[in-house]
């Protein structure tokens, strides 16, 4: 029986085909994606897609038909080999933290320790910073029970590419809970500013006006990092660490967005998301969901709102697992439940 999922549904962006063939590959179920990315300027799988659907195929052991570019359609066999050591290169500046996304859950039944060497790129536009994995999502993830590193290697920005990471993920095994129902007291604020052959100025600019914007409300402490290598480029992730959780915001620079703006935009996201009642950033949030649902037990986080991406995330889950979630409208947000059954 071959399970089918019509891409265009949700969001109906890459994140839908990099969730189910990763789920494909741990539930056994043979999987139809049809419609890839219907409702995008550019239709089909892009360089980047088909270098995450290539990776979680040469883990698992699985046969994919039709992993080419600008491909609607995808048919996944799953395998069950457990290989590591990959190394990949997207071959432009496709988003790095994308690919790791399907690998890391493809990993989840991994009895072995697993490692991934993936050049492309590390902080792009419409996608999660590398550096939100090490400061974010990986430590949310060790409260559950999963040890996941990266090492940035190489900075990689638009449109060159070339940067360059080592991601490692330590054996699953049971996945706990994630009740986040209050963050508890703020421990701190911090922030990261790196910068890749563009001016000092640069980074200055956007740490000073961040620092303007916490003045009077927050201390906060922001790291600064020059780095080289074959594309330029500058951004800032930023996090508020409380005694139970993490919230964050990010921002790169571009054309026509001065360096004080840029920093100002972080600074005021994070501000909001710490105001919203949040105990989970919209940007994080849809990347946890996997594992919660996954998870022996009840999970419960707050959104500030619920983005295309979640919504997307939750349709998808439920196609391959045994799981119900559950959303209440409240003065302090939306309050998420999880609750998985027996997996199938």
């Amino acid at each position: 029986m071959v399970l089918e999922i019509d891409s265009s549904r949700g969001e109906g962006g890459g994140q839908m085909v990099r969730t189910s063939v990763a789920l494909a590959t741990l539930t056994g179920k043979t999987t139809r994606l049809t419609r890839i990315r219907e409702n995008r300027p550019t239709n089909g799988l892009s360089k980047q897609h088909i270098t995450a659907v290539d990776a979680v195929a040469r883990m698992t052991g699985s046969t994919v038909t039709g992993n080419t570019l600008g491909s609607s359609e995808l048919l996944i066999e799953p395998g069950h080999e457990q290989n590591t050591n990959l190394v990949l290169d997207i071959g432009s500046a496709g988003a790095v933290s994308l690919v790791m996304q399907a690998t890391m859950l493809a990993a989840r039944n991994y009895t072995v320790p697993f490692r991934i060497d993936i050049t492309g790129g590390t902080n792009v536009m419409w996608a999660p910073p590398i550096d939100s994995y090490s400061m974010v999502l990986f430590p949310l993830m060790k409260k559950m029970g999963i040890d996941a590193k990266v090492d940035i290697l190489e900075r990689g920005f638009y449109p060159i590419g070339g940067g360059r990471v080592v991601l490692e993920v330590q054996p699953i095994g049971k996945i706990k809970p994630l009740v986040l129902d209050k963050l508890g007291r703020l421990e701190r604020v911090r922030g990261l500013c790196f910068m890749q052959h563009l001016s000092d100025r640069v980074g200055q600019e956007m740490m000073e006006s961040c620092r303007r914007a916490f003045e009077g409300k927050y201390d906060i402490e922001i790291d600064y990092q020059r780095s080289e290598g074959m594309s330029r480029g500058a951004g800032m992730v930023l996090t508020a660490e409380y005694e139970n959780g993490i919230l964050s915001s990010n921002v790169l620079s571009s054309k026509g967005h001065s360096a004080q703006q840029s920093g100002l935009d972080a600074a005021s996201d994070l501000l909001q998301e710490m105001s919203s009642g949040s105990t989970v950033d919209i940007h994080t949030a849809d990347q946890l969901l996997p594992y919660l649902a996954m998870a022996e037990g009840r999970s419960e986080f707050i959104v500030s709102r619920i983005s295309k991406h979640l919504l997307s995330q939750m349709d998808t889950l439920e196609s391959f697992l045994d799981v119900r979630f559950g959303v209440e409208r409240k003065d302090d947000g939306y309050h998420f439940t999880v609750t998985p059954g027996e997996h199938e």
